[in-house]
C-alpha cells in the first residue's frame, strides 16, 4: 500500500471529532484555518465555537465592529488574524456577494490567506487538487522521505510544496489533506512520536536510519528582541482609570493598554516618576507604587516584554476616565487582561 493509502485508512480509524469537520462550508473553514495558525487546537475550539455563535454567516462578521472581533478574539494572539479576518469578511460580502470564490487563485488574493489556507480551502470545500503543507505536513514528509533541507528555507518551501503535491491522492484530496495534518498532530507528532505503532514504520527513511528526532530540520531563529515595558496604571478618586488604544504596524495594533513607558532597562521608581510630566493628567501624581515586584516576562514570538504595572494616583479625578468595572469591555492583550484581573479596587 503506498504512502497515501496508508494515511487515508490511518485517518478513517483515527480521525478526531472536531467541530469544523462537520461542514464543507467554506466560511467556517476558513475560520478555523484562521484560528489555528499559530494555535493548538484544543485552544481554538472554544474560539471558534464563539464566533460561529456570534457570526453564524460571514455578512454577520462583516457587520461587526472591529473592537467586537478583537474583544472576541482576546486571549489567541498575533492580533493582525482577528483584523484580516474580519476585512476579509467584507470583501467577501461587498465583492463577492457573501459566497467565497471557488479557485485557489482568488483565495490565495483574500487578505491572511496564505498557500496553505488557499490550498486547504480549495481542497475540503471545493474538491481542488491542491496540497497542504503546514509544520505537521512539513514533519512528516521530511521523517518519511528522509528530507533535510530546512523547512524555512526558500529551497525547501518549495522543494516540499512539490513533495506534498507529487505523493497527494487526488481522488480523495480533502481526506487526505486532512489526514496528513492529523497524522502529524497525533502519530508523527514533533516529541516523543508513536512509531512503534505507525503504519509507515516499515518504509520510513528517518525510522530506518534512527534520525528521527532530528527532522525536520529548521534554520535558527532570529535573536530575541528584549522590551522593558512600564505600565502606568492612574486611579483616581472616583475609581477610574485610563486605557489607550495602540496605533501603527506593531504588536496588538488597535488594541487597548493603560498609558506605557517603554526604557532601555528596568528602571526604579524616582526614574518613573520623572517622566510623567509627558502623560497628560499624571503630571504630578500624589502617590506611585509598583504593583507587581516580581517582573512578568510576556514571550511573544521574536521578543520578550519585561513588565511592571505601576499603580499612579493622580492629583486630581480623570475628565476622561474609565470606571475600572467597565474595562472587561475593551479588547486588550492578555498580559493586560490577566492584570485587570489582580486589580482588587
Amino acid at each position: 500500500m503506498n504512502f497515501s493509502r496508508l494515511i487515508l485508512q490511518w485517518y478513517k480509524e483515527n480521525k478526531r471529532l472536531l467541530p469544523w469537520r462537520e461542514t464543507n462550508d467554506p466560511y467556517r473553514i476558513w475560520l478555523s484555518e484562521i484560528m489555528l495558525q499559530q494555535t493548538r487546537v484544543a485552544q481554538g475550539i472554544p474560539y471558534y465555537l464563539k464566533f460561529v455563535k456570534a457570526y453564524p454567516q460571514v455578512q454577520d462578521l462583516a457587520r461587526a465592529k472591529e473592537e467586537e472581533v478583537l474583544k472576541l478574539w482576546q486571549g489567541l494572539g498575533y492580533y493582525s488574524r482577528a483584523r484580516n479576518l474580519h476585512a476579509t469578511a467584507k470583501i467577501i460580502t461587498e465583492e463577492y456577494n457573501g459566497k467565497f470564490p471557488s479557485s485557489y487563485k482568488e483565495l490565495l488574493s483574500l487578505k491572511g490567506v496564505g498557500d496553505y489556507t488557499a490550498s486547504a480551502i480549495a481542497s475540503i470545500c471545493f474538491n481542488l487538487p491542491k496540497a497542504v503543507v503546514d509544520g505537521n505536513v512539513y514533519r512528516v514528509l521530511a521523517r518519511y522521505y528522509g528530507i533535510d533541507l530546512p523547512i524555512n528555507s526558500r529551497e525547501g518551501v518549495h522543494y516540499f510544496k512539490e513533495k506534498a503535491t507529487k505523493v497527494m491522492d487526488t481522488a480523495n484530496i480533502r481526506y487526505y489533506n486532512q489526514g496528513i495534518m492529523e497524522f502529524g498532530a497525533l502519530q508523527c507528532t514533533p516529541q516523543n512520536p508513536n512509531c512503534r505503532e505507525c503504519p509507515l514504520q516499515d518504509s520510513c527513511v528517518a525510522f530506518s536510519t534512527n534520525s528521527v528526532g532530528s527532522l525536520p530540520v529548521k534554520l535558527k531563529k532570529n535573536k530575541v528582541r528584549h522590551r522593558f515595558f512600564n505600565y502606568l496604571v492612574p486611579i483616581d478618586g472616583n475609581k477610574k482609570t485610563m486605557l489607550r488604544q495602540r496605533r501603527g504596524k506593531g504588536i496588538w495594533q488597535n488594541l487597548y493598554e493603560f498609558p506605557l513607558l517603554e526604557t532601555g532597562k528596568d528602571i526604579e521608581v524616582g526614574d518613573l516618576t520623572e517622566n510623567l510630566a509627558n502623560y497628560e493628567g499624571l503630571e504630578e501624581p500624589s502617590e506611585v507604587y509598583l504593583h507587581n515586584e516580581d517582573k512578568i516576562v510576556h514571550k511573544l514570538s521574536h521578543q520578550h516584554l519585561h513588565t511592571r504595572f505601576w499603580i499612579v494616583t493622580p492629583s486630581a479625578n480623570l475628565e476622561e476616565g474609565i470606571p475600572i468595572g467597565e474595562l472587561h469591555k475593551y479588547p486588550v492583550p492578555v498580559l493586560i487582561a490577566d492584570f485587570i484581573k489582580t486589580l482588587k479596587i
